[in-house]
This record gives structure tokens, sequence and C-alpha cells, in this order.
């Protein structure tokens, strides 16, 4: 994906600025700043950048900054404090965490508005011209975890080579599987959606969650180092132009940009399931998640059109089903989904701390 200056700055850049920040001391809300900054994930940003620039067209006022930092980077920019040189709004393609949610408050960001802006689906996908793949969700585990259980129980070095060493019914190719790196939230999902789930499905790992949750949530959260998994920065287009350079090998990356490439690339299913809006929307596709923006309520009436640029994120020409959001590959969310994130857009009404 191109990014232009205009819409993304380089991660240090954006580091250094939040360093500069008041972390939530002096200053607080009240500096200038020309116009509204986003920053976060690389799946929301697509969307995000689609609404900045109607945004731009329809308000006259300075066109938002948009920046793809990953969902963890850009939530660790928006938790550095409250005040001009802090995000506005971080995109997230998960839910904030109890520990992101605690860094806000200890640098004074208190009040936190999430917003559920749709859907959007976690793919493994491959070259239009290479193999095709039924995974069952045990193989992600078993494919790809850093360590898997031995023949005597005990968890070992993961031996496997090829695909048809995990599962006999997929095809006789190399474990290369390319994806995002750990600051992603895509990354996060694939792991909490894929990798956790797919572990429980393995007996001795299903039984180590029962008496170790925290080592079984280490093993089946770590990927392996050895090549088989390959972390390919933030950018989910680079993933797929390196699966038509690459042959044998996957990627996994949001579904957004598999609509995007659909000439180049094909995705796999997963228990038989493919991913498509309905599946996807439904969650009869297991690798399914939403996508979110977050709110610093502190800047709200202080950076110039903040809630009105919300309200066009959730709008019916933006959000709702044939909006142009949808035409960029997010899945809508239902009609009463979409009001109930809109009551709270209009209140801003601040979210709970998280559970976990």
């Amino acid at each position: 994906m191109i990014r232009t200056l205009k819409y993304a700055v380089a991660a240090a850049a954006l580091l250094g600025l939040a360093a500069c920040g008041d972390n939530g001391g002096a200053g607080g809300a009240s500096g200038a700043r020309a116009g509204i900054w986003a920053a976060g994930s690389s799946t929301v940003f697509p969307f995000s950048t689609r609404v900045a620039e109607t945004f731009a067209r329809t308000s006259g006022g300075a066109a938002p900054r948009v920046e793809s930092l990953g969902t963890g980077g850009g939530i660790q920019a928006f938790c550095q404090g409250v005040g001009p040189t802090t995000p506005d709004i971080a995109n997230a393609s998960r839910p904030m965490k109890a520990s992101e949610f605690d860094l806000c408050a200890k640098n004074g960001v208190t009040e936190i508005v999430e917003l559920k802006i749709g859907f959007d689906g976690i793919v493994i996908a491959t070259a239009r011209s290479g193999n095709s793949f039924n995974f069952e969700l045990n193989d992600l585990y078993e494919g790809l975890a850093k360590e898997v259980p031995g023949a005597d129980g005990q968890f070992v070095a993961n031996p496997a080579k090829t695909w048809n060493q995990v599962n006999a019914g997929l095809p006789n190719q190399r474990i290369q599987v390319y994806g995002p790196p750990p600051t992603s939230g895509t990354r996060d999902a694939f792991l909490e959606l894929g990798m956790t789930p797919g572990a429980k499905l393995v007996p001795a790992a299903a039984a180590l969650a029962e008496s170790d949750e925290d080592r079984f949530e280490a093993i089946a959260h770590t990927l392996r180092e050895d090549g088989a998994w390959i972390d390919s920065g933030e950018n989910d287009n680079a993933i797929v132009q390196t699966l038509t350079r690459t042959p044998g090998s996957l990627g996994v990356f949001g579904f957004s940009f598999l609509e995007q490439n659909l000439d180049t690339v094909k995705a796999e299913t997963i228990d038989g399931v493919e991913p498509n809006a309905d599946t996807i929307a439904s969650g009869a596709y297991p690798l399914s998640r939403s996508l979110y923006i977050y709110v610093k309520k502190a800047h709200v009436g202080v950076t110039p059109g903040l809630q009105q640029f919300v309200q066009e994120f959730l709008s019916e020409g933006a959000a709702a089903r044939g909006g142009y959001l949808q035409d960029r590959g997010l899945i809508p969310l239902p009609e009463d989904q979409l009001q109930a994130q809109r009551a709270i857009a209009q209140t801003m009404t601040p979210m709970q701390r998280p559970a976990s």
C-alpha cells in the first residue's frame, strides 16, 4: 500500500513526538494542533484514510493525519498522555488490553471511548497458482508453534518441515508462512483465534491448559523462529506481494487485503469454511474478528472536528451496508449494532476497564 507523507510518517518519529508530550501533566489537552491524528492498525488504516479523505473534502478543515504503526504501536502512542503531541484516536484490529488501559490511566488518559466499526477476518492465503489447503484448526498450531508435543507427550521443538507431516491431507509443501510482527493486532488475533483454540484440540496441549494455564499460553502463542514463520512488517500488502514472488509460501493477513488482490492470491479454507462477508459476519469462519477505534475523550472539543470525524466513521454513507467502507473491504455491523455504536459516539460514553 502506498502511504503518502500526508497520511503516514515513520514510527520512530511518532514515538519521538509522544516522548516529548506532557504525559498527562502540564498543558493537558490545551495545545494547538492543525487537525485530527489517528494511529494504529494496518488493517484499519485503509478505512481510516478513506474516512479522512471524505472528512477533509466535506468539512473544509485540515486533512486528518493517519498512521499505520500496528495496533500495539498505535495504542502505546495514544496512551502516552493527553495533549497535542499524542494521537486523538487509536485504530485497532483487536480489543484494548487491560495492561494498555492501565498504561493510559497511569499517563492521565482516563476516559477512553471504544467504538466497534465493523468486522474483518484473518485469512491464510497463497498465490492463485499455488496448492489448495483445507486446514483444520489444530493444523495451525501443529505447523506453526515453536514447541509441540512429541511422541511421549513432552513438548519439543517443532520438527515438521512440510504441511503433510502435520496433516496427511495437506499438500507435500514446505512450511513457510509470512505474517505480521508482534506489534500487530492481526498477529494478536491470529494467536487468540487460531493458535490457542487449535492447541486445545491437541490432547497433550489441552491437558497443559488445564494444569498450567500460563505455560499453555506461552506455548500456544510462541511462533516458530526457524524460518517456518517469517515476520513481515505492518504492511499487509507487502505480504500479498511476497506470495506472488515466493512460490509455495503462505501468508496471514486481513480479509480486506484479500478482496483487493483476488487477481493474484486466494484464501484457504479452515474447517471447511471459506472466508467471505457472510461467514465472517456470522462468526462461522473461525478467524473472524471485530475492528475498533479508540477515542481520547479529553481531546473532544479541543481537537477541531474530532467528534464529527468519529460520526462520519459510523455514518450511513461510510459504515452501513453499501457504504464506502464496504467498498474498501470492511464487513458492516448489523443495523442494531451500528445504531448502538452511534449512540456511544454521540454521548462519548467512556469504556470500562477490560477484564484481561
